[in-house]
């Protein structure tokens, strides 16, 4: 890869770093002032609760594209465990397919209920759809990033659960 590709994937990764930290941050603020607002003064706001969900649904999906670019996804590694060279590599390769099929699986029928959703409503003046699109774009993204680290080394040869171990 080119100096200029390899500074632009450094970029999207700082961007999505941010993103997902930003987005916790809201969350922790939003879900606080909700708290102090229905604890000291008997009140809330309406539509905290429903965007609080919203945003859990996007902090859970830029998580995992950020643990799939990192190779920090959960895996079931008990079988590669044992394997060594290309059997292993082969597994891995599978195994990530398999996983982006599914996630497209996934993208696909999210789409689906994002247009069952379109013009159904808005939460603090955001659309429903708009709340719901990480669904089928990050499902996406997830199946992309998938199929993609199937072709590539691993990041780390050591198990998923236990990568501080040699």
């Amino acid at each position: 890869m080119s100096d200029a590709g390899a500074a632009a994937l450094r970029w999207l990764e700082r961007i999505e770093t941010g993103l997902i930290a930003v987005l916790v941050l809201a969350m922790v603020l939003l879900a606080g002032a909700q708290i102090l607002l229905r604890n000291f003064l008997d009140t809330g706001l309406a539509w905290a609760d429903p965007l609080l969900r919203a945003m859990v649904l996007w902090a859970a999906m830029l998580g995992a594209l950020a643990a799939a670019r990192d190779d920090k996804h959960i895996g079931l590694d008990l079988v590669a465990h044992f394997m060594r060279g290309r059997a292993r590599r082969l597994l891995r390769a599978v195994t990530l397919l398999f996983a982006a099929g599914i996630s497209a699986a996934m993208a696909w029928y999210g789409v689906g209920l994002v247009r069952l959703d379109y013009g159904s409503g808005a939460v603090a003046g955001i659309p429903n759809w708009c709340l719901e699109a990480i669904i089928p774009i990050g499902f996406g993204l997830l199946a992309l990033r998938l199929a993609l680290r199937a072709f590539q080394p691993p990041r780390s040869d050591a198990p998923a659960l236990a990568p501080e171990l040699p």
